[in-house]
């Protein structure tokens, strides 16, 4: 399969530090995009804690004979998860609390397995159409789908922002 990649990351207008992390790894082909919880010390520190552990983990487990990919991205997203985690509570505690959002796409055997945690998204492009392929987990999308709040009136709602769940924050993830 081949794939057209490109990647752009911008500070945006908020923050003074890029807690993006992008990796592209043609070798293994996974594509990972991270986005650090703006709000928390330490984004920049857990995007690109996540992106390292998820490119280890499949890097060294790709080649497990019976190799179940949709296990492999949990057990990687767990993973970084865990890090970031330790990171903030052992190891550098002016942290705590860093974590980051993070979407990823594997190609594995002519098959896309696309993982999600937050509100970073993947997008499906083809024929000149554009479909969201993940669901955020935030504050606003699970009133919308509990039938709180319209999708019209959400965009004009407060706590927008608000994630509920993220890599790191906690040290198991789903």
């Amino acid at each position: 399969m081949r794939f057209e990649v490109w990647a752009q990351t911008d500070v945006g207008l908020k923050r003074e530090i890029n807690q993006d992390a992008i990796l592209v790894d043609h070798e293994i082909n996974l594509f990972v995009v991270a986005d650090g919880m703006g709000g928390h010390k330490g984004g920049e520190v857990a995007s690109a804690l996540a992106v390292e552990t998820v490119q280890e983990v499949i890097a060294k487990r790709r080649s497990e004979p019976k190799l179940q990919p949709r296990k492999i991205l949990q057990d990687a997203y767990r993973e970084a998860s865990s890090r970031i985690h330790h990171k903030s509570t052992h190891e550098s505690p002016e942290l705590m609390g860093m974590g980051t959002t993070m979407v990823l796409m594997w190609e594995y055997r002519d098959r896309l397995y696309v993982g999600n945690v937050g509100d970073s998204r993947a997008y499906l492009f083809h024929a000149s159409r554009l479909w969201q392929l993940t669901e955020d987990h935030s504050l606003i999308n699970e009133q919308v789908r509990a039938g709180v709040i319209s999708e019209e009136d959400a965009p004009h709602v407060m706590g927008r922002n608000v994630i509920t769940r993220s890599v790191g924050f906690e040290k198991e993830v789903s």
